[in-house]
């Protein structure tokens, strides 16, 4: 072992295999396995939280490819690695895995990961494997061009890269792979943030040259490090527009073989990867409307939206394990909900945690939960779109949002699904904040762990509590029926700049029928505003009209003429007192 030492990330979904290897390997002497996740999106979660406090923690990430078997599950787990080297690329990965496919391994190797053990890799070889890669080496067991490979969708590979008699065939097409593989996690990056509502003009047209630039230089690489020959043996595309998303089936699959859908876990990957992603902007509230988590510090905000994520990744697993159907997913969408927030309440205040509030000691977690009704009355239920995201995920039903049928594949569904999941994420954080405001918000354990320094005063605690109590009252008797009256739903979302406000339309007639009292009244001064403003606008219209005619053509000429008149007369009486000096001099 090298004096430096060796901590690493696990990153398994074998639950037996982890426990045993994290056993083996603590038992060695400077080597520390400082996290072991089951998750990608607990991976990026803990990954992201090391990254603020002391990146040092971890300079070694050993994972395997999904569950090593399926082709799906090996394609998810490039796509995670390279969302990893996107992220931290100086952050070495070992590949810990049973799979043995060589074409697979290569583009493992394109991407940027730096070494390959086998499951089974006697313990001494594999430790020796990892301070090598940790130490900034690589480490390719028994070297990766040797290892046989018996699946068929491997062979065009292995007959091309192994046996081209083009010279440097080999090494040309791994730069190019590994330079494509940066460039498409690149241009993907730039896309997703051009696709973030409320971007800046100027954002915007600098993102989209750098779009520009990427799609230039891959359409170059292409050209460059293959020769016309290569190209008609690969079928190497060379048009300008390549995918918006990174795509890995090129890598490893015949071109001809195309996948008629996502597997479901393809499809949450790649959009809870992003979500991740836009984790990482600053969280700060650039709405006019008053967050509950606005309270909270930045990096406590962040931990709990993490937190959210996980938790509805582990619901969304236990849904497909229920088989329920659509109907069915319909009927407790708000049951759903309702256990999300309960998750995660437990989750961030922890189980057993107690708090001491005069001679009373209580159970943060129990006491918070008993406001469920009023979370559920202000918030949870009036979160937009849960049936639509959840189906979405579960079943790969099209997205139909802005009167508009978005199919499972497309960007736009990914853009779309991706508004609605940041909203609820955010809607379910703030349920999470809401109970601690109303029972718990001036306790100093809570100032000192959780808030931001301009809310630690009792006074502008309380000064933000009738904020929020205000959005309340506008948003249940103005801001909610006049939204229902417009046909659209408020989403909040994380932009570059922070947690920004869009809206979406969506039809509403069901719950238009249903309002009474003041949300009806609201939305009657609505439709009289809007039947009675273009008559008062011609009615204003026709007599500004008259009041111009009457101050021009009457008043305006009145005036001139008199005006006229006076210095006409002022004119004459200086002439006649002209003439009668005149005359006056010659009588002398």
């Amino acid at each position: 072992m090298s004096d430096r030492p060796l901590k690493l990330l696990l990153f398994d979904q074998d639950p037996i295999f982890r426990l045993g290897l994290r056993v083996a390997l603590e038992a060695i002497p400077n080597l520390e396995v400082t996290g072991v996740v089951e998750t990608d999106t607990t991976a990026l979660q803990i990954l992201a939280e090391i990254a603020q406090e002391d990146p040092k923690q971890v300079n070694l990430v050993v994972l395997e490819f999904g569950n090593g078997r399926s082709i799906t599950s090996q394609q998810l787990g490039l796509q995670f690695c390279r969302q990893l080297k996107a992220l931290y690329p100086n952050l070495p990965i070992l590949l810990l895995s049973s799979v043995q496919e060589q074409g697979l391994l290569l583009a493992a190797k394109s991407i940027g990961v730096n070494g390959y053990c086998p499951k089974g890799t006697p313990l001494p070889e594999l430790v020796a494997a990892m301070q090598e890669v940790a130490d900034g080496g690589e480490y390719w067991f028994r070297n990766i061009e040797a290892i046989t490979t018996p699946n068929s969708y491997t062979d065009a590979i292995n007959r091309i890269s192994l046996h081209s008699p083009l010279p440097f065939y080999r090494q040309r097409n791994n730069l190019r792979l590994s330079g494509i593989a940066y460039i498409d996690v690149t241009l993907a990056a730039v896309t997703a943030q051009l696709q973030v509502p409320g971007l800046a003009v100027l954002d915007r047209a600098v993102l989209a040259g750098q779009r520009r630039e990427l799609l230039a230089a891959r359409w170059l690489l292409n050209r460059l490090l293959v020769s016309s020959q290569e190209r008609q043996e690969e079928d190497i595309p060379v048009a300008d527009e390549p995918p918006l998303t990174p795509s890995l089936s090129s890598a490893i699959q015949p071109r001809q073989t195309v996948l008629p859908l996502l597997s479901l876990g393809t499809l949450q990957f790649n959009l809870f990867a992003s979500c991740v992603t836009k984790l990482q902007f600053p969280l700060r509230n650039v709405t006019d409307v008053p967050l509950e988590i606005d309270i909270f510090r930045e990096e406590k905000k962040r931990e709990l939206l993490y937190l959210v994520l996980q938790k509805l990744t582990e619901q969304l697993d236990e849904l497909r394990n229920s088989k329920l159907d659509l109907n069915q997913l319909y009927e407790v969408k708000n049951i759903l909900l309702r256990d999300l927030w309960q998750a995660a309440i437990t989750d961030f205040f922890g189980k057993f945690s107690r708090i001491k509030i005069g001679n009373q000691n209580i159970e943060i977690v129990n006491f918070l939960l008993q406001n469920l009704e009023a979370v559920q009355r202000d918030i949870l239920n009036k979160i937009p779109l849960v049936f639509e995201l959840y189906s979405y995920l579960i079943f790969q039903t099209e997205l139909r949002i802005d009167n508009t049928s978005y199919p499972v594949l497309g960007t736009e569904a990914k853009s779309q699904a991706l508004m609605i999941l940041e909203n609820l994420l955010i809607q379910v954080a703030n349920g999470v904040v809401q109970p601690l405001l109303n029972s718990l918000a001036d306790v100093e354990i809570m100032k000192q762990n959780l808030y931001c320094r301009e809310f630690i005063s009792t006074r502008e605690i309380e000064r933000f509590r009738n904020d929020l109590s205000w959005k309340y009252r506008l948003i249940n008797y103005i801001e909610e029926p006049k939204a229902v009256f417009e046909s659209r739903y408020d989403l909040f979302v994380i932009a570059p700049r922070g947690i920004a406000k869009t809206s979406v339309y969506a039809p509403r007639n069901q719950e238009l029928a249903k309002l009474s009292n003041i949300p009806l009244i609201v939305t009657l001064l609505l439709e009289f505003s809007d039947a009675i403003a273009p008559r008062l606008k011609s009615l204003l219209s026709f007599l500004g009209s008259g009041i111009v005619f009457i101050l021009t053509q009457i008043i305006g000429r009145g005036l001139g003429l008199i005006g006229r008149g006076i210095l006409q007369g002022i004119g004459s009486v200086s002439l006649l007192e002209k003439n009668l000096r005149r005359n006056s001099d010659r009588t002398k």
